[in-house]
């Protein structure tokens, strides 16, 4: 285990390492880019979704694996298995909504000899048990806490989706300062949850890069949204310290045959309507072009975790969406109680 002290010293290091930016025009090859991209920073595998057991009982949940590079600029002969490259972490959490409850736990570890790491040759990404292991591009997802057991098959309903323009995912102005972002906006999910068997759908995204917002920037709102007329949505709204819109603000609708629509910060309307706190847990949505006008509202108020590893707050769960178009889906929030520094 690394300490949360260490960590902190060790991400700071990281910067002096030559990592590549996410720039347009990337050569996108798949299936090696669902995995591992050790010459960028940063990098994360999110799975949520909505579940629902034989009584009909509603769930959210969430499995995330992030990997941060560390390495320096400084050339090393350090053979140990356990050297520090890349550190990984990881969040679980699971929003029992009929029972009004919310449980996380996190992971953070090194590689090690095994402990944690992403590989294109194991088609696995994991950390302790933690774990997705890919056949094809179903996904196998376990993940064993204190508070839950989480055991689940995801199969693709629809294809993979690239998010943004030219392959970059654009959050800020300058080069580099953007991800390259691909979703599996629609997973059919079957399995089971602390021993329960559950079915029901999930969004996976994974997102790499070096750097992303600037110093203007506070954080992000993010929502997807899988409507009952076989038709997705995910939009980010980044969110400004002197609070005026934010031009890099962006989505994408993808439509029935699972084609990917652009969407630029013009093209929707975001207002929160209701606060659990300091976080907005129901907003209106209008994309006038599209004629979608929906309301987004929390499962459950209290859905936000407060993690160790890296000190991050931030707001995750399950979402309803009513209006025009009915649906669910997810809803994170960053940046509310401290700024957010990619």
């Amino acid at each position: 285990m690394v300490t949360y002290g260490l960590l902190a010293i060790i991400l700071l290091l990281s910067g002096l390492f030559p990592y590549h930016e996410a720039l347009p025009n990337y050569p996108y090859s798949f299936p090696r880019d669902h995995f591992e991209h050790p010459d960028y920073r940063t990098e994360w595998w999110y799975y949520t979704g909505n579940l629902q057991d034989a009584q009909g009982r509603h769930y959210g949940f969430e499995l995330v694996f992030f990997r941060q590079g560390a390495r320096t600029a400084t050339p090393t002969a350090n053979q140990s298995a356990w050297r520090i490259d890349d550190l990984y972490l990881a969040h679980a959490a699971i929003t029992k909504i009929d029972a009004n409850q919310f449980h996380y736990a996190e992971r953070l570890n090194r590689a090690g000899p095994g402990i944690a790491g992403a590989s294109f040759a194991a088609k696995r990404i994991w950390n302790g048990n933690w774990q997705t292991q890919w056949t094809g591009d179903s996904q196998h997802l376990i993940a064993l806490a204190e508070d839950f057991r989480l055991d689940l098959q995801l199969q693709p309903a629809k294809p993979f989706v690239i998010h943004g323009l030219n392959g970059v995912s654009q959050k800020a102005e300058g080069a580099g300062r953007a991800s390259h972002y691909v979703s599996f906006p629609r997973l059919k999910v079957s399995g089971t949850l602390d021993s329960e068997a559950v079915h029901g759908e999930a969004w996976m995204d994974h997102e790499w890069f070096t750097e992303q917002l600037d110093k203007a920037q506070s954080g992000w709102d993010w929502f997807s949204a899988q409507f009952n007329d076989g038709t997705e949505l995910m939009l980010f709204d980044l969110r400004r310290k002197d609070g005026k819109p934010d031009a890099y603000s962006a989505g994408t609708f993808i439509d029935r045959a699972g084609h990917p629509h652009h969407l630029s910060a013009s093209d929707f309307l975001l207002r929160p309507t209701a606060y659990w706190k300091r976080y907005p847990i129901e907003w209106k949505i209008a994309i006038p072009s599209l004629k979608v006008n929906v309301v987004c509202k929390a499962a459950l108020e209290k859905q936000e975790l407060k993690t160790k590893a890296g000190a991050t707050t931030y707001w995750e769960g399950a979402v309803t969406y009513s209006g025009t178009h009915q649906g669910r889906g997810y809803l994170e929030m960053t940046g509310y109680e401290k700024p957010i520094s990619f």
